[in-house]
């Protein structure tokens, strides 16, 4: 299963025609401790870069965008009541909502992780 980033810190690994969303260990970092988070409804049809879902922090809120198009068939509900998961397992447990894809071809434009693990160093 590979796993793929964006410049806003959101990895997707995809799995079939499902992907798996969340965020990088990056941004939990500068996050810093997550207190809230704000899934989407199951079902909701989203495309590339609508907002997908919202964490709150200690420092700040911030908008978790879809890294491609597709429809929510799950989120993670285990967050509503423990959001430090994210920090705790950010490419794990920590995982926001999962997409039926719509265009495959979207995955193209988003890093793997030596690209992506380069674009952390360079900010």
């Amino acid at each position: 299963m590979s796993v793929k980033y964006t410049e806003d810190h959101e990895w997707i690994k995809v799995d079939g025609e499902i992907a798996t969303i969340g965020i990088s260990a990056y941004a939990t970092k500068q996050l810093g401790d997550v207190v809230f988070v704000e899934l989407p409804e199951i079902g909701a049809d989203m495309e590339k870069g609508d907002e997908a879902a919202v964490v709150e922090s200690v420092k700040a809120a911030s908008e978790v965008y879809a890294p491609i198009g597709g429809e929510v068939t799950e989120v993670n509900e285990a967050l509503e009541d423990a959001p430090e998961t994210v920090n705790a397992s950010p490419d794990g447990d920590g995982w926001f909502l999962k997409l039926k894809i719509k265009d495959a071809s979207e995955l193209d434009g988003l890093m793997d992780e030596a690209k992506y693990k380069a674009y952390c160093e360079s900010l």
